[in-house]
């Protein structure tokens, strides 16, 4: 059998050149892509997850791999319906989340590889959303990088995505770039499984499976359709000129200014240059001049437009009637917004994103470059909702579920969360304020300490007194546990300079091979174990041990 490199990489060119894929079932058969599948997705959090069997990677064997091969081969692998929760949203609401078996995780995760190699080429450099190498940062970033001189926010959210995929519709996109018929009956057995809740079966009769390894895929095959739209459509539409006119009243200040200059009137020829910063130097109302921007995360969008808002509506009106006839989709009506650029500000990836104005503000060439550029800032509703989690009413409350935990491992999340906070919010210009990522500070700290405090019943005072150090050259705590003949154990809160990184966390993803694999091998431990059919606490039971390497031929065979 080929090497799943050599096959993902053929996959990777066909997409690249944008031809079709055929013949994609039969690599299903070979069992190094379960092996690098299972060395991917055996540590997740969800693995020991079960869904609506007993089944998860706990016992897992080479045995069961082969038991999906050779269902695969006679054409009667059968999804299982999935067990339906619902999880809390940021706004309050429920989420509903499906949770497959072991086995339907093992196969989603091939048949992602497998698709993924091959459309990842094809979609727009403009979707960030759960693809490889981009993320909500390298989203906000090109908004920062590429859309100064933006008038209009247009702020698009798809209601309820995931749940109102139309199967038809997205079976009929990837029938139309890859032609393999067995494939096809798979992944619509796949949408139609089902769903357990309350040990109730019901039909999937539109959306992708939630919760499971495929799904985000599936979504931006779906949308990528979208992305095509704007940019293939929308964009040429509403995009023209190369750079927007002078303004004439500029224009007469500049004249002026030049000629007070060449008489030697330096006193009006200062005047002028501060009249001139006063009033834009190029025309916000040029009539041959246009501006269409987009990007896209999930079901979330944002479009920028520089143009008369009558044109802003209209797009919103195109963008709402191509999803709802081509996609059989319907735009959020309280969330398909037109912000005005300068005047308020719109929200995408819980980022307020706005157009700075500082008229006097001149960088060192004389030029205010500073006008017209995108700013990314950090919401006052984020520091609100820290405290509405740690507080009641106004008073900053402990963590009761927490005490059982040891003083390490409390200051350790506590100190999680704020290093999480400020990962994701470094990109805000306002991230360094004292509004902003100091107020979460203080309340993460005070938290601390009160549940400090709880735990060993005593003052909050005094474990201040027993915790407080300088971090980094900053206020906050220090845990230390000493151990005999080692190296003491420390956890500390703070210590973070909270200030702005323009670049972010930066687009690359963790390569999950160097986490998995070992340092002098080309596999993970867990899948030398699995290859061994040796349990690192037990072993596989007779019925699931292959003894030879015939048994191993027939079950492929």
């Amino acid at each position: 059998m080929r090497a799943t490199n050599t096959i993902l990489n053929i996959h990777r060119d066909r997409g690249f050149r944008g031809l079709p894929l055929e013949r994609v079932y039969k690599h299903l058969f070979n069992p190094a892509f379960y092996l690098q599948a299972y060395g991917k997705i055996a540590r997740n959090a969800g693995a020991m997850t079960p869904g609506t069997t007993p089944e998860t990677v706990d016992g897992m064997t080479l045995q069961k791999i082969y038991r999906i091969i050779a269902r695969l081969k006679r054409q009667r692998y059968r999804w299982t319906p999935v067990r339906r929760t619902a999880i809390p949203k940021a706004n309050g609401n429920l989420r509903p989340l499906g949770l497959p078996t072991w086995s339907d995780k093992l196969l989603q995760e091939v048949l992602r590889m497998l698709l993924e190699a091959y459309y990842e080429p094809r979609f727009s450099r403009h979707s960030h959303g759960f693809r490889p190498r981009r993320g909500c940062h390298s989203a906000l970033s090109e908004i920062q990088r590429t859309w100064k001189g933006t008038v209009w926010f247009i702020e698009g959210d798809i209601q309820g995505c995931f749940d109102n995929i139309d199967h038809t519709v997205l079976l009929s996109i990837i029938r139309r770039d890859i032609h393999d018929h067995r494939l096809m009956r798979l992944l619509a057995d796949l949408l139609k499984a089902g769903y357990m809740q309350d040990w109730q079966y019901h039909d999937t009769l539109s959306g992708t499976p939630q919760g499971g390894i495929i799904s985000p895929l599936l979504a931006n095959i779906y949308l990528h359709e979208l992305d095509r739209y704007v940019e293939d459509t929308l964009r040429p539409a509403y995009t023209r000129g190369g750079a927007r006119r002078i303004n004439p009243a500029y224009q007469a200040l500049v004249t002026r200014a030049a000629a007070a200059r060449k008489k030697g009137d330096v006193e009006v020829h200062v005047r002028l240059r501060q009249a001139m910063r006063q009033i834009p130097s190029k025309d916000r109302f040029d009539p041959d001049y246009r501006r269409l921007r987009y990007v896209r995360y999930a079901d979330d969008f944002l479009l920028g437009f520089a143009g008369p808002k009558c044109e802003a509506e209209a797009i919103r009106t195109r963008l709402g009637e191509f999803v709802a006839h081509q996609l059989k989709l319907t735009l959020s009506p309280e969330k398909t917004l037109i912000t005005h650029a300068g005047d308020a500000k719109a929200t995408f990836l819980g980022y307020e994103i706005t157009v700075s104005k500082a008229h006097n503000a001149l960088d060192r060439h004389g030029k205010r470059s500073t006008n017209g550029v995108i700013a990314l800032l950090m919401p006052q509703k984020v520091v609100r909702m820290i405290r509405a989690h740690y507080s009641r009413g106004r008073t900053i409350l402990h963590r009761p579920e927490l005490l059982a935990d040891t003083d390490y491992t409390i200051v350790q999340r506590y100190q999680a969360v704020l290093r999480g906070i400020y990962h994701y919010y470094c990109l805000a210009t306002n991230v360094g304020q004292r509004r902003r990522m100091h107020a979460v500070k203080h309340i993460l700290a005070t938290s601390l300490a009160k549940t400090l405090a709880s735990k060993h019943q005593c003052s909050v005072t005094k474990i201040f007194r027993r915790h407080q150090a300088q971090i980094h050259g900053q206020p906050g705590l220090r845990v230390v546990v000493n151990r005999p003949d080692k190296n003491p154990l420390v956890a500390v809160f703070g210590g973070i300079p909270f200030t702005r990184k323009p670049r972010g966390r930066g687009t690359a993803d963790v390569a999950w091979q160097a986490g998995w694999y070992a340092a002098g091998g080309d596999r993970s431990e867990v899948v030398q174990h699995l290859l061994a059919e040796q349990c690192a606490l037990c072993r596989p039971s007779e019925n699931d041990a292959v003894t030879s390497g015939n048994g191993i031929l027939k079950l492929l065979l």
